[in-house]
């Protein structure tokens, strides 16, 4: 009985931990007085940036995506688009800093399109960076990318930012991923570990990149997951950029919710289990980078250990009324921890407005928890307005 008893009060220690891990992040990022960020001093040989944008079936967005990057107040790069399963007779790039590929097979994946651009530079690029096929990004993307490429960092994290407010999902979306910036972008990377990546607004020295991914065949949602491990295992930090920018379409209905959301719960199902092995090697190595990014990735998704935190708080109001309040007291520190999040950052009036909205948009992400062990045979191409990775 003592057994059992003890499993119980491990499982809901282990949710309720996830509560007030963020806040914890925060207490020890102020404690080490934030990421010191030291300037890089322009060289005569500055990165050279290949940049590679993916898209599959839909090109509508491509010619405003193009028409951004040439924008980038930057001279060494070049920017390569592949098209996969995409008819390409209405693209015209009147620039020689794109190249256009359409891949003869369809490959259907995010890491063969960037292997097939990788295979196509028209020049050995010392760096590269991964945009969407909805994506904008800001003229100084690339220099604020170099600011940390510059201190030796071999991977960097941007900020995905919303160019659409224009309905309540697209604002709870926002308000979803400012959350995880501002705490798995800026407070984790200042707090001494990585920041985790995004799937894109993210960039790599090519060596890096090629030796993480090189040897795989990663299918399905989630090679930003396989990478991240990839580089963290190799005892490198992934920078947090907040100030390269890139412009990111946000989810306007329910049907492309629960589709995305699906994906991306099957992803971390799929995928969750990398964070034993991060955390243990970290541990074992002594390595506080890896200790601290294991835990961020054996985190379930937000609506779930929400939910299960609800659910446990309720049921010990019949067990034992002094759990039941700790429980009430995580839920508190998480709720102050998300205004914290938004409060800091630049949050349009818009999402605040939108939070009433919270109970809707959690509802739909159980629905896409039904629909998430077939989600890769979902919807696998994005028209627009949608967040997920665009391949399978």
């Amino acid at each position: 009985m003592k057994i059992v008893e003890a499993v119980w009060l491990l499982i809901q220690f282990l949710i309720w931990f996830n509560l007030v891990f963020p806040v914890l992040l925060l207490l020890i990022y102020s404690l080490r007085g934030g990421e010191k960020r030291i300037p890089g001093h322009p060289a005569a040989d500055l990165p050279d940036f290949g940049i590679i944008v993916t898209a599959y079936e839909y090109t509508q967005q491509l010619p405003a995506v193009v028409a951004s990057l040439l924008e980038l107040n930057y001279e060494r790069y070049h920017i390569y688009v592949v098209a996969d399963k995409c008819d390409i007779s209405g693209l015209h790039f009147p620039s020689d800093k794109v190249l256009l590929l359409r891949p003869e097979q369809v490959l259907g994946s995010n890491t063969r399109s960037h292997f097939h651009a990788i295979k196509n530079f028209i020049r050995l690029h010392s760096h590269l960076t991964i945009i969407d096929s909805d994506n904008l990004t800001d003229p100084q993307y690339l220099h604020e990318l170099n600011t940390y490429f510059t201190q030796g960092f071999q991977a960097v994290q941007g900020v995905r930012e919303a160019k659409n407010l224009d309905s309540t999902y697209a604002c709870l979306d926002a308000a979803r991923d400012i959350y995880y910036h501002f705490y798995d972008g800026k407070i984790l990377f200042g707090a001494g570990s990585s920041a985790t990546l995004a799937g894109s607004g993210m960039a790599f020295s090519t060596a890096l990149y090629q030796e993480c991914l090189g040897h795989l065949d990663v299918t399905g949602a989630g090679f930003d997951k396989v990478l991240q491990e990839g580089i963290v295992s190799r005892k490198y930090r992934i920078a947090f950029a907040e100030k390269a920018v890139v412009y990111d379409e946000k989810t306007t209905g329910s049907d492309q919710l629960v589709k995305q959301r699906a994906r991306w719960i099957n992803t971390w199902f799929k995928y969750f289990a990398l964070g034993f092995k991060i955390f243990f090697g970290g541990v074992a190595g002594l390595n506080w980078n890896q200790m601290i990014f294991g835990l961020v990735l054996l985190r379930p998704p937000l609506f779930i250990f929400l939910i299960l935190s609800v659910f446990f708080m309720l049921i010990n109001i019949f067990i034992s009324l002094s759990v039941a309040i700790t429980w009430f007291i995580g839920l508190c520190i998480f709720v102050t921890g998300f205004y914290i999040s938004l409060s800091r950052s630049h949050t349009d009036p818009r999402i605040y407005h939108s939070l009433v909205n919270i109970p809707k948009f959690i509802a739909f992400q159980l629905l896409a928890l039904l629909n998430a062990r077939k989600a890769n045979q979902i919807s696998v191409a994005t028209r627009s307005g949608q967040t997920d990775h665009k391949q399978l």
